[in-house]
């Protein structure tokens, strides 16, 4: 290194050091004091003419005394009285269009109620005026058959006085008016039915007995032949039918049994005996 170049560098590091050896100090008037607490401002919503002998709190006006306690307390609300006068008025704006939401509400409910009140009115009288209809109609149908049932009874009435009157006897006792009509026809039959007898049941030896009841008309003539038990032996049943039609016509009926009655049924019993010989009973009893 050259020396020039040596004594160079030499003064700039002297000079560098002294420099940074000199320290600057400003006047006591540009000095700091220490930061001030902060200043609250309470914002109040009136004022007084009065100022208050010791205050309590800073505010932008004069305000002595007011509120509803002796405690020392701030402002409850952040905002002042205009934002709160402005929420109040908002809140009845609100409140106002909820009343007048509620009214037009129940009026559409009033509008609704009486038009369904009108509609099922319409309907019900619909209803009663279709009931009435049915009811008519059920009234109707119900006297149409009355009049046939009327009609009907008419007619059976009719054909029951038409009918022939009737009389049953086979009882072992009877009224006298039948009991000789009967007892005259009884021996006429056993007269025919022994002069009769069928010639097979005496050689064979068959005998038994039958309930046989029989319809004479007020004439004499034979109505009806009904075999009601049987003797279990064709040959006599058919022998006993046979001698009844033989023995036709019988007597006619007289005053006393004509004027109540057209037929007269007569049950017996007809015995075929051992001896070749046939017998009558009254009743529908056959003897052992």
């Amino acid at each position: 290194m050259s020396p020039l170049l040596w004594w160079t560098a030499m003064g700039s590091v002297a000079l560098h050091a002294v420099v940074l050896s000199i320290h600057f100090e400003l006047p006591k008037l540009f000095k700091q004091n220490a930061p001030s607490p902060p200043l609250e401002v309470s914002l109040v919503n009136a004022r007084t003419l009065s100022k208050p002998s010791k205050a309590d709190f800073l505010a932008q006006a004069n305000l002595d005394g007011g509120g509803n306690t002796d405690a020392k307390r701030r402002l409850s609300s952040p905002l002042p009285r205009a934002a709160i006068d402005a929420q109040q008025t908002q809140l009845a704006i609100a409140r106002d269009q909820l009343e007048t939401l509620e009214r037009q509400t129940r009026e559409l409910m009033q509008k609704l109620q009486s038009k369904n009140k009108v509609t099922n009115q319409r309907e019900s009288d619909e209803i009663t005026k279709a009931d009435t209809a049915a009811t008519y109609r059920q009234l109707s149908d119900k006297a149409l058959e009355l009049q046939r049932l009327e009609a009907q009874i008419a007619r059976e009435f009719d054909n029951y006085q038409q009918r022939p009157k009737k009389k049953h006897v086979g009882a072992r006792a009877m009224e006298y008016r039948f009991a000789r009509y009967v007892e005259d026809w009884r021996q006429k039959v056993e007269r025919v039915g022994n002069d009769n007898y069928p010639a097979a049941a005496r050689e064979r030896k068959i005998y038994g007995s039958l309930v046989l009841t029989v319809g004479i008309k007020a004439d004499g003539r034979i109505d009806t032949i009904e075999v009601d038990r049987s003797s279990g032996k064709k040959l006599l049943d058919a022998a006993a039918l046979k001698i009844v039609e033989q023995a036709a016509p019988y007597a006619p009926f007289p005053a006393d049994i004509r004027n109540d009655t057209d037929i007269l049924y007569i049950t017996r019993t007809w015995s075929f005996t051992r001896e070749g010989e046939l017998e009558s009973r009254a009743g529908g009893v056959a003897p052992p």
